[in-house]
Parts: C-alpha cells; structure tokens; sequence
C-alpha cells in the first residue's frame, strides 16, 4: 500500500506503458553507456540523490566486487518504478534437462557429435523449459568454469522472466529470430548473430514459430575482446559492430514469475509487476548483440594454417594470464589461399 502512495504521490506524468516503437541500441563494446526513456529520468551530478526524478528507485546492479580495478570494474545503475526485491519469496523450480552438475555424468575421451535437437512438438515450451545442457566442466559455486546447452521452443515466455545468477550467457540462435527483452533494453537476435546477457540481468525471450539454439555459460569472469597483439589496432570482431539497447519500460501491475538460476539449481518467485520498469540507466554492465556478418577474419597467405584462435570472436579470460576459460569462435566464409599445405586445418 505504502509503494502504491508513493507511486501516485511521486510518479505522475509517467506513461503506464512505453510505446513498442523500433528496436534501437547503441554502438560499442564495454562504454559508459546512459540511457532514459523519459527526459530528465537520469539524475544530474549523483548516483542515489534522495528523491530520484518522477519518484524512481534508484539500484545498483555490480558485475564485479565494488573493488576491482577501475578497467575491469563493471556496473549499472538502475531507475525503476518498483524495486527489483518487490516479490514474493522463491520455491523450487523443476529444471528438466538443464543442469550444471557434471559430477555424475558419464566421461569418455571419444570424439562426440550430435544431430539437431528435435523441436518441441508439445504446446507452451518457452526459452527456460526448452533448456538441455549437453556438458560442461567447472562449478558454479566455486565461480570457475563452463557449460553448453541447447534450447528448442516454441512459445514466448510472456508474464516470465529469467535470470542467471552464476554466470553470463552467450546465446547463438541456429533457427528462429529471438525478441529478447531485458531490464535495460530490447534486442532483436536473429540467425547469424549473437547476444550476451550478463549475470543478474533479468530477461525475457519472445518468439514468433520453433526455435532452436546454442547457448555457452560461463562462470568467474566475463566475456572480453581478444588481445590483437601484431595484428594491430582493428581485425577480428571490431568494438563499435556490437550493439547495447537503449532503455525501454512497460507499467504493467501483473501477476508475473521470475526464474532465477543459483547454483546450479533453479528457483522460481511471483509479483504483482513487471520487472522491465527500468526508465533509464547508466554503466558499463548491459547486454549487448554482435552481428558475425562483421566478423574479419585473419589467415594466412603463404603456406601452413595459422592457429584457431585467429577465429575467436570473444574470450573469457582464466586464472592464467594468456589462457581462457572459455573461448567463443567461428569460421566465417574466407578466403584460404595457401602453397604446399594440406588444405584441411592440421589436427589439434
């Protein structure tokens, strides 16, 4: 009752639902972004000022402790209607395939490949029930390691929202363009691209037929441009071809159920709201899309193959200066002119 007063008494002028207009983002990797859906949203000079502009909360959303080093500190401060810890308190929720336990999962030093993941045939499967993880290494309640799942659905999520909170997610659509919507913005992520939904971001994904993809989680860091070292200041995955969304907010006083990951398990928990009220923000921790159209790929041009790291289009660095905890890579259509040189690349 008393959030409600203070919504009638402080939030006038704020319009119930944001108008659904074109999909917009920003251009860069890792900038100081800022964004706000309505004029004057974002607070001049300070952080938390007492009385936020149009009686919004402020938050604070940290990807790293408050104390790492100012080029890896990563964090976003959040203006909202409501806050986010406004819900009801969390039950268990049935993880099907999805699972970040590798304890008991059967070993082999085989060579594996696997056909595509039949699509749903049941009614209603959305992006969470659609999850199975086909292996991983690591924990994430140690905060070190990986694991690769596939989704397949064929619903929207509609009045769910998810959020991971052991790791990133790395999402690669393989059929079907995914509407995804996030606290801090909207995306559209069709074949051929890619997103990244950073830990404690809540979303949701929205679908318009089947669809089927890959998705690699990472726990302990977060994804990174590769070092260009002697290839120079541009190549590869070029920072201004990725894309962070601008802020975006629906007023909605709905029944809605937030998924949350933790540990490994998952967790599910009612409110009366929506939880993309965010009118404006300000930081370096967002999610963001890359198209691998952009991709410039590097190789070589006399003789031999140079490594497969020439390929990766994002890293997530290790404990070990030099070696990641998990790669992204592709190959791209390109050019391999090369003389006297087996033409496959060399086992490895």
């Amino acid at each position: 009752m008393e959030d409600r007063k203070r919504r009638q008494n402080s939030t006038d002028g704020i319009p119930s639902k944001k108008c659904e207009g074109a999909y917009e983002y920003m251009s860069g990797f890792g900038n100081e972004f800022a964004s706000e859906c309505l004029p004057g949203a974002l607070p001049e000079g300070q952080n938390n000022p007492q009385r936020c502009p149009y009686g919004l909360y402020a938050e604070q959303l940290s990807g790293t402790a408050f104390t790492a080093p100012r080029e890896t500190n990563k964090r976003t401060w959040l203006y909202r209607i409501r806050p986010s810890v406004k819900h009801y308190p969390f039950q268990d929720e049935e993880a099907g395939n999805y699972t970040n336990n590798f304890d008991n999962a059967p070993i082999t030093p085989k060579q594996l490949r696997w056909k595509p993941f039949d699509l749903p045939t049941a009614e209603g499967v959305d992006f969470v029930k659609g999850l199975h993880t086909l292996g991983g290494a690591g924990d994430p309640c140690t905060r070190y390691g990986a694991a690769i799942h596939i989704y397949t659905c064929n619903s929207s999520m509609g009045n769910r929202a998810f959020y991971n909170a052991d790791g990133d997610l790395l999402i690669v659509p393989q059929q079907g363009t995914l509407f995804v919507t996030t606290e801090m913005g909207r995306m559209e992520v069709a074949p051929n691209e890619i997103c990244v939904i950073q830990q404690g971001i809540r979303f949701k994904v929205d679908v318009v037929g089947p669809s089927r993809g890959y998705i690699l989680e990472v726990w302990g860091n977060h994804f990174v441009l590769p070092y260009l070292g002697p290839i120079g200041a541009n190549g590869l995955a070029n920072p201004r071809d990725f894309l962070t969304p601008v802020s975006w907010y629906e007023d909605l006083e709905t029944e809605h159920t937030i998924v949350a990951k933790f540990q490994g398990k998952l967790f599910s928990a009612k409110q009366d709201h929506s939880p993309f009220d965010v009118v404006a923000w300000h930081g370096n921790y967002a999610p963001y899309k890359y198209n691998l159209k952009n991709f410039m790929v590097i190789n070589a041009t006399a003789f031999d193959h140079a490594d497969p790291s020439i390929f990766t289009v994002l890293t997530c660095p290790g404990h070990v200066t030099g070696t990641a905890l998990c790669d992204f890579v592709i190959f791209p259509p390109r050019w391999a002119v090369q003389d006297h040189t087996f033409r496959p690349p060399y086992y490895h």
